[in-house]
């Protein structure tokens, strides 16, 4: 729900009886006030919508600029931030992983981007500290002819974060669709959550980019395939 407010977008969210939210910057400002972000904070709260991540947000190796993502981060009580760090981010990340106990979850963006294949996340976390980890976006993994559930299963212990969306055809210039209808098997998805134990804190968000300007009956639906698809996992 890019293209509006915030209140829409919580309004939606609580709507569709939802329990969690994951910001983008636009929705809420990384240099909001202390007393926006209180503001912020009281409107999830009576809305009873947790704030479970923020992101994707970009670091690099200016360490007071990533240590403000973290302050920003610890003050609204959000535990994961997805992310596109530079190479040289990693000593910065690792030092304010420690001391924020805040996780940062590194994003595929799909064909041509940084952080492309399953490959370049893991080799990204590589040695570096636990709470550095993934945020699999397993449309993206589809756009770039990646097995979106291999993703899940290689990154069990350090998988915080998935964004669930799914797009008609393996190609970067894919449209999205209704989770399930394209390429995305979403049982298995949920499987392969289930198999890796997936934190409960951990940061699952829906994302739909069809029908940008009047999104809701797309939402309806991807939330009907996905509840029937962990139904029969749990099963």
């Amino acid at each position: 729900m890019r293209p509006f407010e915030a209140d829409d977008v919580l309004a939606t969210i609580h709507k569709l009886q939802l329990p969690a939210v994951e910001f983008i910057d636009d929705h809420f400002s990384s240099k909001s006030s202390d007393a926006d972000i209180e503001a912020m904070k009281s409107k999830t709260q009576a809305l009873r919508i947790q704030m479970l991540g923020h992101g994707v947000n970009r670091f690099t190796a200016d360490h007071e600029a990533n240590r403000r993502w973290f302050e920003f981060a610890k003050k609204a009580g959000i535990k994961n931030i997805s992310a596109d760090p530079s190479e040289d981010a990693f000593d910065s990340l690792d030092e304010l992983c420690e001391q924020y106990q805040i996780r940062i979850a590194i994003h595929n963006h799909g064909p041509g981007a940084r952080y492309d294949k399953i490959a370049d996340v893991l080799t990204a976390i590589e040695g570096r500290h636990p709470l550095i980890g993934a945020c699999a976006d397993l449309g993206h993994y589809i756009r770039s002819n990646e097995d979106p559930i291999r993703a899940i299963r290689l990154f069990e212990g350090r998988l915080y974060g998935i964004h669930l969306k799914d797009y008609d055809r393996r190609a970067a210039d894919a449209e999205g669709v209704v989770i399930g209808q394209g390429h995305l098997d979403l049982a298995a998805a949920f499987a392969a959550l289930k198999e890796v134990n997936f934190p409960a804190d951990g940061c699952l968000s829906l994302e739909y980019e069809a029908d940008r300007q009047r999104p809701l009956p797309g939402i309806e639906a991807c939330l009907a395939a996905a509840e029937e698809a962990a139904g029969k996992v749990a099963g």
